[in-house]
């Protein structure tokens, strides 16, 4: 981390502190999020109003705003916005980046027929093209994630089929913005999600840790018993193996190195098994108290396993590191 780094995290941090998963899905706090901070410009270039950052400053963000799974766009604009700049459509882009690095606009991206967080454009990827799709061609859909919202663009009217398996899109609400990699998108999104869940594990270790040792049983602090020493120890190993895993990839991607989506890959797997096992970790700690509405625990295990499927399964990507050890 550099200089800059540890000031941006700083400051995220403090104007999260108070928010959490229950703040709900106002604009409030992303708008300010923007406005003072510029999160959503963070990867714009400066001739349209964004700060010309690169993907290490947004991780830096997502992994914040994973800490405490606040309710904010940031993950699905990321997205949008680095499929419109990939396009190389500079006329959509100098009409929506201005307005999308100000918080009043977001820009979602369709991802297999599915879109994630709120958002007032929509674009989508099919056949190695990018769509603006008409923001009302979608509903919204139940998810076992309770802190982030999630939409499916409905066939017929904008989509026919899985934005990103080939299928084409069908009727008029859909306008062709330019070229775009669907696999570069691929391994941005894995690494972003990959900081939201690092981010995400590391402040459910903390509170498991904050509990053990305030939680007495047979008069002492459950904290002081071995057995529960070398589980946390081991959730903390794993993060932190997560966090460099992440950041790895991260440096390889913004160097477009050629093993950038094999480190992608490896990050999304291990980062998604690790936030699982570390929310596994954390519920059996708090013991019963973690399963009722009241405590937060359940909405990091809610989170763990349904990020892990976001963008494609582990067990999907851990077939593509496999393919390419063995290529």
């Amino acid at each position: 981390m550099s200089e800059e780094h540890d000031a941006l995290r700083s400051a995220v941090r403090k104007m999260l502190a108070g928010a959490s998963a229950r703040s709900g899905h106002g604009t409030g706090l992303w708008q300010r999020l923007c406005t003072e901070i510029g999160v959503a410009g963070l990867t714009i270039p400066e001739q349209w109003g964004g700060s010309g950052a690169t993907l290490l400053e947004a991780l830096v963000v997502l992994e914040e705003l994973g800490r405490t799974l606040t309710p904010a766009p940031m993950l699905g604009g990321l997205l949008g916005t680095q499929a419109l700049l990939d396009s190389g459509n500079t006329n959509v882009c100098a009409r929506l980046l201005p307005e999308v690095c100000s918080g009043e606009r977001i820009v979602g991206v369709s991802w297999d027929g599915t879109v994630i967080d709120g958002f007032t454009d929509l674009v989508a990827v099919s056949e190695g093209s990018l769509f603006q799709v008409d923001p009302e061609s979608r509903r919204g859909l139940p998810a076992l994630d309770l802190t982030r919202q999630r939409s499916a663009v409905l066939s017929g009217s904008a989509l026919s089929g899985s934005a990103l398996s080939g299928s084409a899109l069908s009727g008029s609400v859909a306008v062709r913005l330019g070229p775009v990699s669907a696999d570069r998108l691929r391994d941005v999104a894995c690494v972003a999600l990959a900081a939201e869940q690092v981010g995400a594990a590391s402040r459910a270790l903390e509170l498991t840790v904050e509990y053990a040792k305030t939680r007495v049983q047979f008069g002492r602090p459950i904290g002081a018993f071995q057995v529960l020493q070398h589980r946390m120890a081991e959730s903390h190993v794993r993060t932190e193996a997560a966090r460099s895993a992440c950041w790895t990839a991260a440096e390889a991607l913004v160097a477009s190195a050629p093993e950038a989506s094999h480190l992608a890959a490896v990050a999304k797997v291990w980062c998604s098994e690790t936030f699982r096992e570390v929310a596994a970790e954390m519920v059996q700690v708090h013991g019963g108290i973690a399963i009722t509405w009241e405590h937060d625990a359940h909405l990091y295990l809610r989170r763990a396993w349904d990020a892990a499927q976001l963008f494609g399964s582990p067990q999907q990507h851990l077939n593509r590191v496999a393919e390419a050890l063995l290529a």
